[in-house]
């Protein structure tokens, strides 16, 4: 694939995903109001709602699938160069995981825009991913570790906003209101995956599955805090951003095609 291909396929995914959260933000703040259910896969049904629903929800879940091969690039081809040490595998660890999940997405948006169901409702991935990691050996401390593993994803999301490290793929210039967009959205989404993560944790501690919570069940456990109206709208505001954030690397991020030798080079780790 050439490396023009690749670049549209990676800001086509970034795109996707920027319409996804978007439409995210938007069911928050309408079931914050009238209520519903507010995750990934409730804004891909409502684009499928929409007039010519099919041809858009097919077209994002290509999109999703650009951003799949771009997460795989970043894992297992290093296309951002991480450093072979401890946290640069941890990071590409988080990217494969993260190409995981938006593969799933992807196949929903494909498969009901095409009138297939993939048997998941709305909402039920994390039980359902809680359910499967119950239902191996040690399955409970399995769970255990995927819900450590949001807490802490959702944590270095916050501080890669707060701390602006996403501007080291990604040139804004002087545009100090993208910039703060960006950080926003970046903590918001921090916290909100941080506090998916708990729930999911909680889940383990108690061997339920079902008591693991999605993006939903976070903003709602949000509006009960004290002070939970205002708390509420910030964080959906903050989804909005972090959908613009995703727009904004659509156009600025820097892209790298990764080298098919370092990727053949790193199989053999891979299997072994």
């Amino acid at each position: 694939m050439g490396s023009d291909k690749f670049e549209l396929l990676a800001r086509a995914g970034y795109g996707a995903r920027g319409i996804v959260f978007i439409l995210i933000a938007g069911l928050a703040l309408f079931s914050g109001l009238g209520g519903g259910s507010t995750d990934s896969k409730s804004a891909l049904d409502t684009i499928l709602n929409q007039p010519f629903g099919q041809i858009w929800l097919v077209l994002v879940g290509l999109g999703l699938a650009g951003f799949v091969f771009w997460r795989l690039a970043q894992s297992i081809g290093n296309a951002d160069n991480q450093k072979p040490d401890a946290k640069g595998y941890i990071i590409r660890a988080a990217l494969f995981g993260s190409a995981v999940t938006y593969a799933g997405l992807a196949l929903y948006a494909v498969s009901h825009a095409l009138g297939y169901s993939t048997g998941q409702g709305s909402g039920g991935g994390e039980a359902s991913l809680a359910a499967w990691a119950m239902s191996q050996p040690f399955g409970r401390y399995l769970a255990g570790a995927i819900g450590l593993g949001f807490v802490v994803g959702g944590a270095v999301t916050a501080f890669k906003g707060v701390t602006r490290r996403f501007e080291k793929y990604l040139n804004v210039g002087q545009s100090h209101a993208l910039t703060l967009v960006c950080v926003y959205g970046l903590v918001s989404r921090g916290v909100v995956f941080a506090i998916v993560g708990v729930f999911f944790c909680y889940a383990a501690f108690t061997v339920n599955p079902d008591q693991a919570g999605s993006m939903s069940d976070a903003l709602t456990w949000v509006r009960g805090l004290p002070m939970g109206g205002v708390l509420y709208l910030i964080v959906a505001i903050g989804l909005a951003a972090f959908g613009v954030y995703n727009f904004v690397e659509a156009r600025y991020r820097q892209v790298q095609t990764p080298d098919l030798n370092s990727i053949r080079a790193e199989l053999p780790k891979v299997r072994g």
